[in-house]
């Protein structure tokens, strides 16, 4: 077992800053998803920002970052922050969710400052 979700993610996707480690672990996306479904919006974090520092950049795949601060969101619904963090992500990898990068940016700024 991996000790981190981002040492999960790293050996399965691979990392622009750094070499993946040698591991000798069955690495199939869905044991993955698995793990990211349960894990908590910490750990998720943790990885998305040490494995896509920039938003831009990274190997994790759009669908895994979407994934990812669509379940961080569902534990944190009331972070404007954290709204217009996964609406950055949603533009840069749309159109197909500008709608919904839009109304996280209103929500957003519904709640306030952050």
């Amino acid at each position: 077992m991996h000790s981190s979700l981002t040492e999960h993610a790293r050996c399965l996707y691979g990392d622009e800053y750094r070499p993946t480690p040698p591991c000798d672990l069955e690495h199939r996306e869905s044991y993955f998803v698995e793990e990211l479904t349960f894990a908590d919006p910490d750990s998720i974090l943790a990885m998305l920002r040490e494995l896509s520092p920039h938003l831009v950049d990274g190997r994790l795949p759009v669908w895994i970052r979407n994934l990812s601060y669509r379940l961080v969101l569902l534990q944190r619904p009331d972070e404007p922050a954290l709204m217009r963090e996964a609406a950055e992500n949603l533009w840069l990898h749309g159109p197909d969710w500008d709608h919904i990068a839009a109304d996280l940016t209103r929500a957003a700024d519904a709640l306030g400052t952050g």
